[in-house]
Formats: C-alpha cells, structure tokens, sequence
C-alpha cells in the first residue's frame, strides 16, 4: 500500500488557503520518488492498484453484508481530468449490485423547483453500498459561481448573490455532509488536479483521434477559457469544505495511472479503516446452518 505521508500530502487541512498552481500535477510527489525511474514507480503503481481493486472487492462484500454503513466517493475535475477512467479503472472489480455511478447535467425543471441539494440526495448510496457521483452538488459552488448568471434559472427568492449567498451554500454543504456522516455514510473526495498543459494535450488527442471525436465538446474550449476562474474556485471551496468528517484529496491526474492508484489506495484504506464486520447469527440460525448442512451431506 502507498505510504501514509504520502496520502497525508494530498489532504487538504480543514480551514488551510491553497494554491493549486503550488501542487505538483506529476507523479513524483516527494523526493524519495524523484530518485527513482518513473518506470519502476509505474510498475510498483500498477501492482499496488491490483491489490487495491481486489481488496475493494472484499471490501465490498462486506460493507454490504454488515448494512449499517455506507460510501459516497465525490469526483470533480477541470474537463478531461479523467473522471470516467477512474471511476472504470478502479471500481472495476466491484459488484455492480452493491455501486451505483451517478452522473448529473443540467438541472431539470422539476431540479430547480427544489433546493440545490435535493437532486443529489435522491441518488445518495443506500447502506451497505457505494456511491460515485461523478460530479455533484460541488457543481454548485463551481461552475454555478464562475458563471453566476445560472443562478437566474434556479428559481430563488430575491436578495444579493454576494460573498454572505456562497458563505450559506459552503454551510449548507458542510450541514448536508455532516448529517450523512452521523448516519453511517463514509464520504470520500477527490479532485483529480491536472495542469492546463495536460488539458490542452488531451484536448487536442480527443481532436486527432477519429475514434475520441465523440469525446469532444465545445463547451471544453469555452470552460477552458474560464481556467484560472475556476481554480480560485476550486481553492475556496476546498478551504470552506474540507473537514474532518469529509476530507478533500487533491489527487496529481496528469497521469491517469497515479490518479488511478491513488484514488484506488484512499478508498481501500478507509473502508478497511471502517472495521466492519460479518453479521453474527444467532444460537437458532446456527443450528439452521448446521441443520441445512447435514441435510445435504446425507444426500
């Protein structure tokens, strides 16, 4: 498993300012990894993943036998940052019957006859799953606050969008958050932090691969103009949402095999971390078991 300074570095300290253009987007996170081939740490990354999907998938089983707890793992990233890789490359061994993937676009009619939560809630993991949203209710304090002029379809009463309107939705997350937690809910999440370099390479691979030309929007051109907009962004939610009970990780994605293990590597840990156990039966289920078992030995 990956060392626990490590994961230390990519959380980000509840109430601390950052900058992301001070945060490494590469694979060699510290120095230690500097001394070694970026080949032999791709190789070292690739089998650490494995064991991490395998361990999910155990992992899994038993937060669904257990029942009382479950997962949201929260992904948001610049365009191309590999969101929908991750989520394949990592919750790959896992039984679909026990992960949901959600993924949210623009708001309905209906979505904005309600507050900005209540979309997300109706898909939240019921226990004993896991839930990936694959964006979420951060797109609020995101994309909603560089472009302020969607608030205008969100149906609210009148009054100021200022500082004090955002200050209330960051609080009105943490209390969301907060209120899952106390319930059994472990809340888990990642930006996927690429540089606008790598954005700009993948940008141009979806435009010179036939095959990616499905990929590309222009909308990934338009909110490319806006990058610097949405990293101030990024920093002040981070600082106003990052807690104890729901940690942010800021995960290097400009390449897809770090992001990947790493993402994989926090999941395992802290579900593991959970200390779930099997159900214990009861004296009269025992004697079931031991019924039913004899039954088909004397077959």
């Amino acid at each position: 498993m990956i060392k626990e300074k490590i994961i230390r570095k990519l959380r980000v300290v509840p109430g601390r300012g950052i900058k992301l253009k001070n945060i490494e987007t590469g694979w060699a996170q510290n120095e230690e990894l500097k001394l070694y081939e970026k080949g032999l740490v791709k190789e070292r990354a690739t089998e650490i993943l494995e064991a991490n999907r395998t361990s999910l998938a155990s992992s899994q089983e038993l937060l669904w036998a257990n029942n009382t707890r479950s997962v949201l793992v929260v992904l948001q990233g610049m365009d191309t940052a590999g969101k929908d890789g991750t989520i394949r490359h990592v919750m790959s061994g896992i039984n679909p019957q026990g992960c949901r993937v959600c993924s949210f676009k623009v708001p309905t009619p209906e979505e904005t006859d309600h507050n900005f939560l209540w979309r997300y809630s109706r898909d939240l993991p019921r226990r004993g799953e896991i839930g990936v949203f694959n964006r979420s209710y951060y797109e609020d304090v995101l994309v909603v606050k560089v472009h302020p002029e969607l608030l205008e379809h969100q149906q609210l009463p009148p009054g100021k969008r200022g500082g004090r309107f955002w200050n209330a939705r960051y609080e009105d997350i943490n209390a969301f958050e907060q209120h899952l937690v106390r319930n059994g809910t472990l809340i888990l999440k990642f930006f996927l932090h690429i540089s606008k370099d790598e954005q700009k390479r993948r940008i141009l691979e979806r435009l010179e691969t036939e095959e990616k030309y499905w990929k590309f929007s222009l909308s990934d051109l338009a909110e490319r103009a806006f990058w610097d907009q949405y990293q101030k962004a990024y920093e002040t939610m981070f600082a106003k949402t990052s807690t104890d009970a729901a940690p942010w990780f800021i995960i290097p994605a400009d390449y897809k095999w770090v992001a990947r293990t790493l993402v994989a590597d926090i999941i395992s840990t802290q579900i593991q971390a959970l200390d779930l156990k099997y159900p214990v039966l009861s004296a009269e289920q025992l004697e079931q078991v031991k019924t039913a078992r004899e039954a088909l030995n004397s077959e």
